[in-house]
Formats: structure tokens, sequence, C-alpha cells
């Protein structure tokens, strides 16, 4: 695929809101089980000897 500009390369073709959609749910998805982690070891922490 060529864009000549930043306008085409985000219109993706006509498939931005699919396109940056799966990115944001990816990215949503990574954060929120980084967060579980965390939130998992401190809890961990707390309870061992």
């Amino acid at each position: 695929m060529n864009w000549n500009s930043l306008q085409d390369f985000l219109a993706m073709g006509g498939y931005a809101t699919y396109v940056w959609g799966s990115f944001g749910v990816v990215f949503a998805s990574m954060a929120l089980e980084i967060l579980a982690l965390r939130r998992r070891e401190q809890l961990a922490r707390q309870e061992a000897p």
C-alpha cells in the first residue's frame, strides 16, 4: 500500500475504524493484564510469611 500523506495512512484505505479499533483493543487488553499482574503480585506478597 502506498500512502501519500498522513491522512491517507490514518484512513487505512477505508478500514481505519477496524484497524485502529483493533489496535486499541489489543493495547487496552495488554494494559489491563499488566495491572492485574501487579495486583496479584501485591496480594501474594501480603500473604507470604
